[in-house]
């Protein structure tokens, strides 16, 4: 299998970036992981940096880390830095990817989302770990009730606290498959239906992504949150 991406990241209207995106990737095989900073003044950037960085800086060894175990150790390092006042209450989402030629495994926390797509549809989104989604999943609001409700924000789990829960799963992969992640800055301005569509009449990660972003500058406001998106395409 090839492996086919793309990547980008905008500090939308804000002063400052805290969205971090890493990517290692050759022969086959790649780990692709986004992580969204929480704490704006303090240091959201430091931790989400720390995220990517941890989560695939290993990909190179022999034997690797189960992603379980490096979104693990991420929220050790960002505890320890969090002992420094200027990063005491810095947190992270994270979304992390890995493709073994014909495996794809991935783990998220927070609400940063996978998206993974097969047979011409949309197969399989992370949940979210936010107040909104759990009132989507307790029949109190609808799905695109999430997108606008005022409690999404309100994030349930995150790196950066002592309690670390980590959801994970894994496909076998085929031609053609595909794969999105993203920032909540991102999702929120366009819809499931909407990657499905984009995706389907895209040739390739970089044009699927540029369609998403022709919706997404039509909808933010101007004070609009960072966004950041990588796009994996699997091809013979």
């Amino acid at each position: 299998m090839k492996l086919n991406y793309y990547s980008y990241t905008n500090q939308g209207g804000r002063a400052h970036n805290e969205d971090s995106i890493k990517v290692v990737c050759s022969e086959g095989k790649g780990t692709f992981v986004l992580a969204d900073g929480l704490g704006g003044h303090d240091c959201g950037e430091v931790a989400s940096a720390i995220a990517v960085d941890v989560i695939a800086g290993n990909t190179e060894c022999e034997e690797k880390e189960e992603l379980k175990s490096l979104f693990e150790e991420a929220n050790k390092q960002i505890l320890e830095q969090q002992s420094t006042l200027e990063h005491e209450k810095m947190k992270t989402t994270a979304v992390a990817l890995r493709i073994d030629r014909t495996q794809a495994e991935w783990a998220h926390i927070g609400d940063s989302r996978l998206y993974y797509f097969s047979g011409d549809e949309l197969q399989r989104v992370t949940k979210d770990h936010s107040v909104s989604y759990m009132k989507y999943l307790g029949g109190e609001i609808s799905y695109m009730d999430v997108y606008h409700d005022d409690d999404r924000s309100s994030l349930l789990r995150v790196l950066g606290k002592e309690k670390c829960t980590i959801d994970t799963d894994s496909v076998e992969l085929k031609s053609g498959d595909s794969f999105l992640l993203c920032s909540d800055g991102f999702w929120e301005y366009v819809y499931n239906e909407e990657i499905l569509i984009d995706w389907l009449k895209a040739d390739n990660p970089k044009e699927w992504i540029n369609y998403m972003l022709l919706r997404h500058i039509q909808r933010t406001p101007e004070n609009n949150d960072n966004f950041s998106v990588i796009a994996v395409c699997v091809e013979e």
